[in-house]
């Protein structure tokens, strides 16, 4: 336990960093002009409301994670003007985000990950709009998604609402979010049709680099003048092929779009496949249906796809083999039928990616094609509408020739009758044995 700090003097650089101890207690009384307190990684319990006795517009650094502080957050935050960072992540802290979170316009990142946080996001977070990481994930959060994110929060790189309560549909508002580079809305209530604007989210379209770290600096006043005297690099959660990981450094890489277990439903927009530099995208655990769009293979970077447990069906578009990183596949429980396109990335995949598709076969999968289904692709559409255009016009002079033929023969004398009965059977004979043969070999023409 921490004794009271207050009377320390720090005289030009008045900062702390106590992280990475095993303290423990409540927070300490700490010094009224501090810029930076950094206690993470430690095991301090109990509020937070001493903090508002901090010196208005001094702090720029709040780093609390990792650590068993509790309560609500007290409401006040328009002390912080000058705040940049705040870290409040694997915490105990409940309740709503008080109204004053709007006062914080110098912003930059905003970590309350792994709380029991609830209610909706105040409307003031939208003043915000230097922020450039928001991670809300694994809190209680509910409401809609508010379209002021997209409209207010152009900065943002990095957005996490993942293990909430949010629930409606997805704001088309978030397409206008031109710097995102990782979207992840898991593991909510969400429902209605994925947006067709995600092609506009064009940093999606750009190359990653491995030097483009998410960083704010921290900076203390000391007399007159000003000092830089920290670096503050955001971590995350991301979810990668499967599973879960804590990222720093390589999150300048990543083009993420993870949307899985909602209920989101229709189908997959083919303006997701303009985003040429994405390298993960789950849909997983949703109500999509449809087929995977055809050029699926234009995501050249893409190394894990998770379309599991939907609805699709129809074939696996022949361009999924076109996608040479990809290492990370998972189309198991849908309704997809016909052969597995060939390429080394496919083929080398484990049989489990594809489980749960009864018409499915080939390498991976030991189902081989079944003896009565060639599974010959289908037709062009525009081959497919001639074949039933043909069809239409021949059932339409079938049914005229038939229909005059019955009324004619009621109207002609009784001596004729007979005779065109037996021309008509003749005729009627013939001609549908003509057209059945032509539609045979029609049809054989389109499918070959």
């Amino acid at each position: 336990m921490l004794p009271d700090l207050s009377s320390v003097k720090f005289e030009e650089f008045p900062g702390m960093d106590l992280s990475f101890n095993m303290f423990e207690g409540p927070l300490p009384v700490l010094p009224y002009n501090m810029t930076s307190i950094i206690l993470a990684k430690n095991r301090f319990s109990g509020s937070v409301s001493s903090l508002c006795k901090i010196a208005a517009g001094t702090l720029s650094m709040l780093d609390l994670s990792d650590n068993l502080l509790c309560g609500v957050l007290p409401d006040c935050f328009f002390h912080w003007q000058n705040l940049s960072v705040l870290n409040l992540a694997n915490n105990n802290f409940s309740g709503v985000i008080p109204i004053t979170v709007g006062s914080l316009l110098s912003i930059e990142t905003i970590n309350l990950r792994n709380n029991s946080f609830s209610g909706d996001l105040p409307s003031s977070l939208k003043n915000c709009n230097r922020l450039k990481f928001l991670d809300l994930s694994e809190n209680m959060f509910s409401g809609s998604i508010p379209a002021w994110i997209g409209e207010n929060l152009s900065s943002l790189i990095f957005l996490s609402l993942h293990a909430n309560e949010f629930y409606g549909r997805i704001p088309a508002n978030l397409c206008q979010l031109a710097n995102i580079r990782i979207l992840d809305l898991s593991q909510n209530n969400l429902s209605g049709a994925l947006p067709l604007c995600l092609n506009n989210l064009i940093a999606m379209v750009k190359k990653g680099d491995p030097n483009d770290i998410i960083e704010q600096l921290y900076w203390s006043s000391g007399q007159d003048l000003s000092f830089t005297i920290g670096f503050y690099i955001a971590k995350a959660w991301v979810g990668w092929k499967g599973k879960k990981y804590e990222y720093e450094r390589s999150l300048g890489l990543f083009r993420i779009i993870d949307l899985a277990s909602n209920k989101l439903d229709g189908e997959i927009p083919d303006e997701i496949t303009r985003l040429s530099e994405l390298v993960a995208l789950n849909l997983s655990g949703n109500n999509l249906i449809g087929f995977i769009p055809e050029n699926i293979g234009q995501l050249k970077q893409l190394e894990s796809l998770d379309l599991s447990n939907n609805q699709l069906s129809g074939r696996i578009p022949n361009s999924m083999a076109d996608l040479n990183f990809l290492s990370y596949l998972n189309l198991s429980y849908n309704n997809l039928s016909g052969k597995i396109p060939t390429s080394t990335q496919l083929q080398s995949l484990d049989a489990s990616a594809f489980i749960g598709n009864q018409a499915l076969y080939g390498p991976p999968i030991t189902q081989q094609c079944p003896k009565n289904d060639t599974f010959q692709p289908q037709p062009p559409e525009e081959e497919r509408d001639e074949f039933s255009r043909w069809l239409y016009i021949g059932m339409g002079i079938g049914f005229f020739m038939a229909f005059w033929g019955v009324i004619g023969t009621l109207l002609l004398k009784r001596s004729w009758r007979h005779a065109y009965f037996r021309l008509l059977d003749n005729w009627t004979d013939s001609l549908h044995v003509t057209f059945m043969l032509w539609s045979a070999r029609l049809e054989r023409k389109f499918k070959s």
